[in-house]
């Protein structure tokens, strides 16, 4: 029997530069656009500086990944924060990774620590220059999204971090916490599918388990757009 062809696309706002390494289970490319065809999406590259108007930018798409990076500057962060608005508008569904994840909930009035070890100086080391892969454990929160994806308790994951969430965005849970109580994922209160981690799933030095956050964004997006119209199917062709 063929094997379906993909028709969901995905849409990538922020830097996925291309690499050579593999995942951290080794079994495709590390960046957002390989988790996202391992799930079986399309990926969809928007840049993080659009020339165009931003509600331009999400025609034809049927879900979001955020993602930003150390050097992001305002007006990305700025466009970030209005693209999670015009999901949650659309109900289109929208994972958000790291600073990505800072900027979901920003954009619905929450606030972020811009640096842990000042901030909290009693926080556990989330990141460690020079050193890469720092991994610390997290406790995912029962009656999640989260937990339906990996499972509620304890799991190991990559830490890269420096700023973290704060005051929480209205209209959104917390959803998982490291042990020092620092937010590491959060999730919508309601029915739109918004889920943000503070770890990087893509990473090389991300777990096998971390496609769920992906294959999870692709069954929101399946349900929420049903049949992928025709049109669609044939010009992601």
């Amino acid at each position: 029997m063929a094997t379906p062809v993909p028709t969901l696309r995905i849409g990538i706002f922020g830097r996925d530069e291309p690499t050579s390494e593999k995942h951290g289970c080794g079994l495709w490319p590390a960046g957002v656009a390989g988790s996202i065809t391992q799930a079986d999406g399309i990926p969809v590259f928007l840049g993080d500086n659009p020339t165009q108007p931003l509600e331009e930018l999400l025609e034809g798409l049927h879900g979001l990944v955020l993602t930003a990076h150390e050097g992001v500057i305002r007006k990305q962060l700025a466009d970030a924060e209005a693209l999670a608005q015009i999901c949650q508008m659309r109900s289109l569904p929208v994972l958000a990774i790291d600073q990505g994840m800072h900027a979901l909930n920003t954009a619905f009035g929450g606030t972020i620590y811009l640096d842990l070890p000042r901030d909290l100086p009693d926080a556990l080391q989330h990141r460690h220059p020079p050193e890469r892969g720092l991994r610390h454990a997290i406790n995912v929160l029962p009656d999640t999204i989260l937990a339906d994806l990996y499972g509620e308790g304890e799991l190991v994951v990559n830490s890269e971090h420096r700023k973290a969430v704060q005051r929480l965005a209205r209209g959104f849970r917390i959803c998982a916490q490291a042990l020092d109580s620092v937010v590491e994922a959060i999730e919508s209160n309601g029915d739109w599918f918004a889920l943000g981690v503070q770890w990087n799933p893509t990473s090389a030095t991300a777990s096998g388990l971390d496609i769920q956050l992906f294959r999870g964004l692709l069954e929101a997006c399946g349900k929420r757009w049903g049949e992928v119209p025709e049109e669609t199917a044939c010009s992601a062709a």
